[in-house]
């Protein structure tokens, strides 16, 4: 289904949205507000958009073999957890919309918001170099097979990033606990799946309501606050709604179990206090558990080895779909050497001329 306009698409999708879940109105009007900021953070609320969007303006890539993908892929799907055995690990944070797609769609979507990233001074990197080093990841993580990146011995560089951005704790736990109270408390859904996260039984926990993000605006997100053992502790369950594929008419319906593949794939370190419950996903919430924002990562890094980071831990979350990777490779070398970029390209000017219609339609408004 494509709509004829941004402003159109967005009316349709979150009308959509209110049949399928109890959207806050006032995480969509500031998720509105986000959209018109810049067109980094356009493409990262607007996935809806995307789903349609890119079919129509990379056709020879749509083709491309199949996998079990991210699809709101982005610079800064990225984060930090705390894996089994307590290490530090780092990947992609946020699969509320895995979905079956090419593997080309999570490389060209990645592939843009790098360059909407650099035109906006999050990263300084030439756009050629940037996707070079995505592609280069990810062509490595595929020949080499799914590696998890734990920041223990290995990825010393990235770990030193990740724990220098680690936030700060008295900071952090004053924002948790300044958070309205949910008057409703935890829906019945959900509990469950919290206290399976929660470290022992009977943990009498608070419920505040948190509104944070971009795509996942409007969508109810709450923290079950408590203290246990002399400090505090969190786990936020946010309600998930069906991908936006179901609601561009490409799909008949998704299945939440595509997300726990991903997360609980080979390629990837586990997270133990991440759980699914029928429409909700739980998950820990603490200074060193979080997603790593471009415009605060240390002025001293090195911004190809990070974009090849990510093309590699691209790699990890494809390679969980095993028997289409020979298909992949062969798919992938087959393709002229500036694909990725001419595709991104193409996709940053149908962004960049879409924000600014979103924004014209704010203005007007108000």
């Amino acid at each position: 289904m494509t709509i004829g306009s941004i402003g159109e698409a967005t009316e349709s999708y979150e009308a959509w949205l209110r049949r399928r879940i109890s959207v806050v109105e006032e995480g969509l009007d500031q998720k509105h507000t986000v959209m018109a900021e810049s067109p980094f953070t356009f493409l990262r609320a607007t996935y809806y958009r995307w789903v349609s969007v890119w079919p129509e303006l990379s056709a020879a890539l749509v083709d491309a073999p199949r996998v079990l993908a991210v699809g709101d892929l982005h610079t800064e799907n990225f984060g930090t957890w705390r894996d089994t055995d307590g290490r530090l690990a780092w990947g992609v944070n946020d699969f509320d919309e895995a979905h079956p797609l090419p593997y080309t769609s999570d490389l060209v979507r990645l592939a843009t918001s790098a360059l909407l990233a650099i035109k906006s001074a999050r990263l300084e990197i030439a756009p050629e170099d940037a996707c070079d080093a995505i592609l280069a990841g990810y062509q490595r993580g595929l020949d080499k097979g799914a590696r998890p990146f734990v920041l223990a011995e290995r990825h010393g560089w990235l770990g030193d990033i990740a724990r220098r951005e680690l936030k700060d704790a008295r900071k952090f736990w004053k924002e948790i606990e300044g958070l309205p109270v949910a008057p409703d408390g935890m829906p019945e859904t959900a509990r469950a799946a919290v206290a399976r996260t929660l470290p022992d039984t009977g943990i009498d926990y608070h419920v505040r309501r948190r509104v944070t993000g971009a795509g996942g605006l409007g969508c109810p997100r709450l923290v079950a606050l408590a203290h246990w053992q002399g400090s505090l502790i969190a786990r936020e369950a946010k309600a998930v709604p069906p991908s936006a594929h179901v609601w561009a008419g490409v799909a008949a319906e998704s299945s939440k179990e595509d997300a726990k593949r991903i997360a609980f794939g080979a390629g990837r370190a586990h997270d133990p206090r991440l759980e699914f419950a029928p429409g909700w996903r739980v998950r820990r919430l603490a200074p060193d558990c979080s997603k790593l924002d471009l415009a605060d990562l240390p002025g001293q890094r090195d911004e190809h080895r990070l974009l090849r980071a990510m093309g590699k831990e691209t790699a990890n979350v494809h390679c969980g779909s095993a028997e289409s990777i020979p298909a992949v490779q062969n798919h992938l070398g087959g393709l002229p050497e500036d694909w990725l970029l001419t595709a991104a390209r193409v996709m940053l000017k149908a962004v960049r001329r879409e924000w600014k219609e979103w924004k014209g339609l704010q203005k007007n408004a108000e």
